[in-house]
C-alpha cells in the first residue's frame, strides 16, 4: 500500500477487492459449524485469503494471469484461447469459497449423531425467520457486488451496464428460487421447505454472478432456472455421500458457482461485454477456456485446502469434542454462555 497516496484510486480497488477475498473464507464457515474449533478455522482463515483466494484472483482479473493478459497485439487472452470471462466471481470468489467448504466439511467430519440420524428435523435451522432475513441480506449486498463489479460510474454506458447487470441479478435468483421451492414441494417428504427456497435464491445469485454483465434476460433466467437445479442436485448427492455442509456452501456456491463459469461458454453474447459464448459464436473457443478455468480453479483450492486441513486435523486442532458439542460451544467456550438470554439469565 505503499504507493497508494500516489495513486489514490487503488484505495477504492484494495477495499472493494478486501470485501471479495473476505467472502471467498466467509463461505467455509457455513458448512463447518457447529463442530469447528476457531483456532483451527482461524488458521485455515488466513492462509485462504493469504494464499488460496489471491493466487485464483491474479489469474483471472490481475490482467497479468494467464486466464487474463494482454498480448503483443494488446488484445485481451488466456494462455490457451478466449480470456475468461467471470464478471463478479462466480469461479474466482464462489468457487474458491464452495471447494474450500466441502474439503473442510470432508475434514472435520460430521456433527455428532448427524451421520446416525435417521430423522434431520434436529438438525434443522434454529430460526427460519433469520434465515429468510440473511438471505434478504445478502441479495441486498449482491447489487453492490454484481452491479458495482463494472467498476465506475462515470458514462450513460457505465449506468446502462450496471442496469442490465442490477435486473440479471433480479431475474436469475428469482427463478431459481422457485424451482427449488417447487422440486422440494414435489419430492419427499413432500413439504414447503423455505430454508431451500432462501438456498435457491442464493444459488441463482452464484449462477448469475459470472454472466450477469455478458447474457441478456431471457438467458439470465435459464441460468438461474439450471442454476436451481444444479443446487438441488449437489445438495442431495452430498446427504446421500453423507458429507455434513450445514448451510449446502459446497452446494450453492461450489456446483452451483462452476456452473455460472460455464454458462458462459454457452450464453456469453458479443454485443454484451465481449462475451463469445457457444451459441453466438461456434468457434471462439470460450467454452474451453471457462471448462479449464473451473477445473483449474478446483484442483488448486481443494489440493491446498486439504494440505491445510488435514494437519490441523491431524493435531486436533480442528474438530470440537463430543462433550463440547453437547454442551454447545457457547457454554463451553464463550462469555456469556448464551446466544440469546433466556428470562432465567435476566433474572
Amino acid at each position: 500500500m505503499d504507493e497508494f497516496w500516489d495513486t489514490k484510486s487503488n484505495f477504492k480497488v484494495w477495499f472493494f477487492q478486501g470485501a471479495f477475498c473476505a467472502t471467498a473464507a466467509t463461505i467455509v464457515s457455513g458448512a463447518m459449524a457447529e463442530r469447528t474449533q476457531l483456532k483451527g478455522f482461524a488458521i485455515y482463515t488466513v492462509l485462504m485469503t493469504t494464499i488460496i483466494y489471491p493466487f485464483v484472483v491474479y489469474w483471472g482479473w490481475s490482467g497479468n494471469g494467464w486466464l487474463n493478459y494482454k498480448n503483443q497485439k494488446g488484445e485481451s487472452v488466456a494462455s490457451f484461447g478466449p480470456w475468461y470471462r467471470d464478471f463478479a466471481g462466480s469461479g474466482i470468489v464462489h468457487m474458491v469459497g464452495g471447494i474450500g467448504a466441502l474439503c473442510g466439511a470432508v475434514a472435520v467430519g460430521a456433527r455428532k449423531g448427524w451421520k446416525e440420524a435417521k430423522d434431520l428435523e434436529e438438525y434443522a435451522p434454529h430460526s427460519i425467520p433469520f434465515c429468510v432475513f440473511g438471505t434478504f441480506c445478502l441479495w441486498f449486498g449482491w447489487y453492490g457486488f454484481n452491479p458495482g463489479s463494472t467498476l465506475a460510474m462515470k458514462t450513460t454506458g457505465n449506468a446502462y451496464q450496471a442496469g442490465q447487470v442490477a435486473v440479471n441479478t433480479t431475474l436469475a435468483p428469482c427463478v431459481a428460487g422457485l424451482l427449488v421451492f417447487a422440486l422440494r414441494a414435489a419430492l419427499p417428504p413432500n413439504k414447503l421447505d423455505v430454508s431451500g427456497f432462501c438456498n435457491g435464491i442464493l444459488a441463482g445469485l452464484v449462477a448469475i454472478t459470472a454472466g450477469c454483465g455478458f447474457v441478456k434476460s431471457w438467458e439470465a433466467i435459464v441460468i438461474g432456472l439450471i442454476g436451481g437445479l444444479v443446487y438441488q442436485g449437489a445438495s442431495m448427492t452430498l446427504k446421500m455421500l453423507k458429507v455434513d455442509d450445514v448451510v449446502d456452501a459446497f452446494a450453492v456456491h461450489g456446483a452451483t458457482g462452476a456452473w455460472g463459469v460455464i454458462s458462459l461458454g454457452f450464453f456469453g453474447d458479443p454485443a454484451l461485454g465481449d462475451g463469445r459464448g457457444f451459441f453466438h459464436e461456434t468457434k471462439s473457443g470460450q467454452f474451453g477456456t471457462q471448462f479449464l478455468a473451473v477445473i483449474v480453479i478446483a484442483i488448486w483450492t481443494a489440493g491446498l485446502s486439504i494440505v491445510i486441513l488435514a494437519p490441523l486435523s491431524f493435531m486436533g486442532w480442528l474438530r470440537m469434542s463430543d462433550e463440547v458439542q453437547d454442551a454447545g460451544a457457547d457454554v463451553i467456550k464463550h462469555s456469556p454462555p448464551k446466544a440469546y438470554g433466556s428470562a432465567s439469565m435476566i433474572s
